[in-house]
C-alpha cells in the first residue's frame, strides 16, 4: 500500500516561548562585557621628583611646578617660557634631559629671575638677594622673626604679642576670646539719690 504523503507544517513555537527567547537575547546583548580592544595609551608617571620634592605627573608643568615651596604662579610660568615648553604640556611626558634644564633653572633662580621677583632680598649676613625655596624658606623665615624678637624692634613686639604686624586694623578683625553682648554699667546709688531729688525740686 502506498502511504499517502502528508505535508505537515513544524508546529509553531508558543507566543510565551519566543517572547523569553527574545528577552534572554536582549538581556544577554545588554549584560555583555564589551571585546577589549587595544589602545595605545601613553604611559603616565603620576609622580615625578623635581629638584627634591615630589610632584603630581598629571599636571600642567606650570600648575605641577607650585607644589615646590617657594615657586608660585608667577615663578612657575617665567620657568615654562624660560624652558620654551608648549603650553598644555603636562609635568609627565618631559623626559629626562628636559627635568634636568628644569632642576637647573630651578637652582639658579637668583641669576634668571629679576630682583623684585626674589623672596629673600638684601640678606642681613650675606646682603645678596637670594631666592630660597623648600627647608631653607622656613628655616629663614624664622630665623628673621627669632632676630626682630631679640632687638625688640616693633615687628618683634607685634609677633610676640600675637598680633597683625603690617599696620592691619584690630577693632573688628584679629580679635581673640568669647563674644560679648552689650553689657550696661549700674547705677551707683548716690547718683540715682542725686537723680530722684532733681526730680522732685522739678515737680
Amino acid at each position: 500500500m502506498v502511504e499517502a504523503k502528508t505535508d505537515k507544517k513544524p508546529e509553531a513555537p508558543q507566543k510565551a516561548e519566543v517572547a523569553e527567547k527574545k528577552s534572554e537575547k536582549k538581556f544577554d546583548r545588554r549584560h555583555e562585557k564589551p571585546q577589549e580592544k587595544e589602545k595605545k595609551e601613553d604611559k603616565i608617571a603620576h609622580r615625578v621628583r623635581v629638584a627634591g620634592v615630589i610632584l603630581d605627573g598629571s599636571l600642567e608643568v606650570t600648575r605641577a611646578l607650585t607644589g615646590i615651596k617657594g615657586i608660585g604662579i608667577r615663578v612657575a610660568r617665567s620657568l615654562h617660557k624660560a624652558l620654551e615648553i608648549k603650553k598644555g604640556v603636562k609635568l609627565s611626558s618631559l623626559n629626562e634631559k628636559e627635568i634636568e634644564e628644569l632642576e637647573s633653572m630651578i637652582a639658579g633662580l637668583d641669576q634668571k629671575l629679576p630682583v623684585w621677583m626674589l623672596n629673600h632680598r638684601k640678606d642681613v649676613v650675606t646682603g645678596k638677594n637670594v631666592h630660597l625655596l623648600g627647608p631653607e624658606l622656613d628655616i629663614t623665615n624664622r630665623s628673621d622673626i627669632d632676630r626682630h624678637k631679640k632687638i625688640r624692634s616693633y615687628r618683634g613686639v607685634r609677633h610676640t604679642l600675637n598680633l597683625p604686624v603690617r599696620g592691619q586694623r584690630t577693632r573688628s578683625s584679629f580679635r581673640t576670646g568669647g563674644t560679648i553682648g552689650v553689657v550696661r554699667k549700674k547705677e551707683m546709688p548716690a547718683a540715682a539719690g542725686e537723680a530722684k531729688k532733681k526730680e522732685e525740686t522739678k515737680k
